[in-house]
């Protein structure tokens, strides 16, 4: 199968500064119905709380995720490692199937660098303006309008970073420590360097984030064919183009999607947009740029289930089943067993044979809760130590015990013996083995 190649013809390449002209259409809607319930559930899911807990909050101090009412511990780990897993093999599904449009419409430095480009135009105006700025040079009206800009984005930075940091520390206590300045120096460095990678992120180095760090823009010509629907300009139809060079003028990455597909195309569609609107001007068809594969154009068909995509869905499938499975086996309550090493075993004057264990049980559900505790596994076992035990809200209940079996009990068993502790919950019951010292 013959591949699309991804070429890097590119004016930004020039070390130039790209000034983007914002441009209206069918596109535009899309990036804005997606984007912006994306940025209302990053700004707003914050402050969202769930039975007196943040709704999404990693915390560091209680060693667990809280997730909308659940909590997941450092032991689920394996579980958010297939989620990210599937999620990946899902990325590439969608890049066969419509190529990079998680770059164009839903990728966060795609997201921001637009919102960036908003507040940029309303303070300094179009972007012919601002080139004519830049090469006259500025007046003191146009000095304090870019210094509003820049005042602005500082802003957007900063909430930005405050809202991240809300994710791992709770945000109802961070935002009141900063105002109040009581957050701690750690708190404020991580901060100010939050806001300001944000800040040259999206603000001034933009573009080159997806032209030299982003490893998608490099191996996106492995997942993509001749079926694959991307921007694409058409051939066929050279004679239509006017050379107007709005297509580049709109494009954030400062491309000329005139040169084929480009590892710095993140198939957002201004240049459709911006093309469609000179088609109609010029009483010439829609779709000299189109949102279509190169298979399309050529002969008209272009089928979505090939056997690549349906690889994909296989693998997906067999994926989340996997994932599925682990989820329904999940315990909520996590059991640590560790046996007194500096001590392998002693012997009471009862002639019983002991061994020490500290036992550390966590429960991963909103409020403390009491579990029972219990062995089994050795006959004649006695279990030295509470019977029940209080896991207190968000923490550990850690306790020592000691198991002893009668000396001549033991004589029957062999030097090793299996034991297990048994924790139980409510319906809840979590067993983990151990070993008991005989030591005759």
């Amino acid at each position: 199968m013959q591949r699309i190649p991804a070429l890097d013809i590119t004016p930004a390449q020039s070390g130039e500064k790209i000034h983007v002209r914002l441009f209206s259409g069918r596109f535009q809607t899309l990036r804005r119905t997606i984007s912006w319930p994306l940025l209302l559930a990053y700004f707003g899911l914050a402050w969202i709380n769930i039975n007196g807990q943040q709704a999404l909050l990693f915390s560091f101090e209680h060693r667990r995720l809280y997730f909308f009412g659940t909590q997941w511990g450092w032991y689920d780990f394996p579980i958010l490692a297939g989620i990210l897993v599937i999620s990946a093999i899902a990325l590439f599904a969608a890049s066969a199937v419509v190529g990079r449009i998680w770059c164009g419409t839903a990728c966060p430095q795609s997201v921001w660098t637009w919102l960036f480009l908003r507040i940029e135009e309303f303070t300094e105006g179009p972007a012919w303006t601002r080139k004519r700025m830049d090469e006259k040079g500025l007046t003191t009206g146009q000095r304090l309008r870019r210094i509003s800009k820049h005042a602005l984005w500082l802003l957007l930075a900063a909430a930005t970073a405050i809202t991240f940091t809300g994710y791992f520390v709770p945000i109802r206590e961070l935002v009141p420590d900063i105002v109040l300045g009581e957050a701690s120096i750690a708190t404020g460095i991580w901060l100010t360097t939050m806001s300001a990678l944000t800040y040259l992120n999206a603000g001034l180095v933009r573009e080159k984030i997806c032209l030299h760090a982003c490893p998608y823009s490099r191996f996106q010509s492995v997942m993509f064919d001749d079926n694959t629907r991307t921007v694409t300009y058409d051939k066929t139809r050279d004679s239509d183009c006017i050379d107007c060079s709005l297509c580049v003028q709109v494009c954030p990455t400062g491309i000329d999607i005139r040169d084929g597909l480009q590892a710095a195309c993140i198939d957002c569609g201004a240049c459709i947009d911006a093309c469609n609107s000179v088609m109609d001007k010029i009483k010439k068809p829609r779709g000299l740029i189109t949102y279509n594969s190169v298979e399309k154009i050529r002969t008209g068909k272009s089928p979505i289930l090939r056997t690549r995509t349906l690889a994909y869905g296989v693998v997906i499938s067999v994926a989340v089943a996997i994932l599925g499975s682990f989820i329904a086996q999940r315990d909520s309550i996590v059991v640590d067993i560790e046996r007194d090493r500096q001590q392998l075993y002693y012997q009471t004057v009862n002639d019983q044979t002991c061994n020490s264990y500290q036992l550390e049980v966590e429960y991963f559900a909103a409020g403390s809760h009491r579990v029972d505790v219990a062995i089994q596994g050795l006959t004649h076992a006695e279990l030295t130590g509470p019977a029940t035990l209080l896991v207190p809200d968000n923490g550990v209940a850690t306790q020592q015990y000691q198991v002893c079996v009668e000396t001549s009990a033991l004589n029957r068993t062999g030097y090793r013996n299996d034991i297990e502790f048994v924790i139980t919950a409510g319906d809840e019951q979590v067993s983990r083995g151990t070993t008991f010292i005989a030591g005759w």
